[in-house]
């Protein structure tokens, strides 16, 4: 896996919901669409600077 802000994915879900993802030549549109393990990965924006938009 490389490493460094170019492995991040940003993704949001059904209701607009904001993730930042560590993933593999990932090609999901949506929060839904990735597996247990893909989402896993993710972090829910919200969580990192404290409110959903910014």
């Amino acid at each position: 896996m490389k490493g460094g802000i170019e492995s991040l994915t940003w993704i949001r879900d059904k209701n607009g919901k904001e993730y930042i993802c560590s993933l593999e030549n990932s090609d999901k549109a949506k929060y839904e669409d990735l597996s247990e393990k893909e989402k896993r990965r993710c972090t829910d924006v919200s969580q990192i600077i404290g409110t959903e938009r910014w």
